[in-house]
């Protein structure tokens, strides 16, 4: 893809996400963004993230695509102080401001940037990186997003990703079985948004946006690329939520993609690790 199509791409997402933004967490029927909730204590990250990443007490952590930004004071809100990243200025701002009235503001800071062409101010200040749920299928250059992923971590740091499987992603409804959607080869395909995942029932101004398939063998050679050592893959066929709303939920509470007499994965999970400086 040449850079005006990148341009392009990252636009319209951009106008897709603010338009997101501004509803998000306003709306009785919001499955996912509850503020009085959060302000109120509860925690929005899921067990896999916080089981990946452990103990994160006094670690400098980045938060890539963080939205309007809950799961970034809630990293906070176990002990690290973050900095939470997203293109979109609308978020960043609701996101402040979330993180102000959680009191919470001196431990959770928000850069507004394309987390495919992040500042060089983030270069090595992280001991953890972070992104889930929804992350690389709005990435046209998967090698500049895991270049800067890297980047921004100190020697020894780690990546850590939980993300929508590219298996997954390729249906669109699982009753009726329907695919619809390319496997990886990471080519734009644009579609109409005019609601969200958040709140089913909302209807938001119809806005166009452009989504990447890629396969974990892209992911993980594009992690590989950019120096990092991948010491995880995880391959989920459960998840705690399911955004996009296709998936039976279990007895237990769980979502799971049935297949057979087994279950297609729902999510994978990414631990990648900068290299530590070379000594002697």
């Amino acid at each position: 893809m040449d850079d005006s199509g990148q341009r392009d791409g990252v636009a319209a997402n951009r106008a897709v996400w603010d338009e997101l933004a501004r509803v998000h967490g306003t709306t009785s029927g919001d499955r996912f963004y509850d503020v009085e909730s959060f302000l109120a204590g509860r925690q929005t990250l899921w067990d896999l993230e916080r089981e990946l990443a452990g103990d994160v007490r006094g670690l400098d952590l980045l938060h890539l695509q963080c939205h309007s930004g809950m799961n970034t004071p809630s990293w906070a809100r176990l002990g690290a102080r973050v900095t939470g990243v997203d293109f979109s200025p609308v978020a960043v701002e609701r996101a402040r401001g979330l993180a102000a009235r959680a009191g919470l503001a001196e431990r959770a800071e928000f850069v507004e940037a394309d987390t495919q062409a992040l500042p060089a101010s983030l270069g090595s200040r992280f001991d953890l990186a972070v992104a889930t749920y929804g992350v690389l299928c709005w990435i046209g250059d998967l090698d500049a997003w895991m270049r800067g992923a890297a980047a921004a971590l100190r020697p020894g740091g780690r990546l850590v990703m939980v993300d929508l499987h590219p298996l997954y992603q390729v249906f669109a409804s699982y009753e009726p079985l329907v695919a619809d959607w390319p496997y990886g080869g990471g080519l734009p395909q644009r579609e109409p948004v005019t609601g969200t995942y958040a709140d089913p029932e909302l209807r938001t101004e119809p806005r166009e946006s452009v989504q990447y398939p890629h396969t974990l063998g892209e992911i993980v050679t594009a992690a590989a690329g950019a120096g990092l050592a991948v010491e995880r893959l995880g391959e989920h066929t459960d998840a705690e939520s399911d955004g996009r709303g296709i998936l039976p939920r279990g007895q237990d509470g769980r979502y799971r993609f049935p297949f057979g007499q087994t279950h297609l994965p729902a999510l994978y999970s990414l631990v990648a690790r900068r290299p530590a400086a070379a000594t002697g």
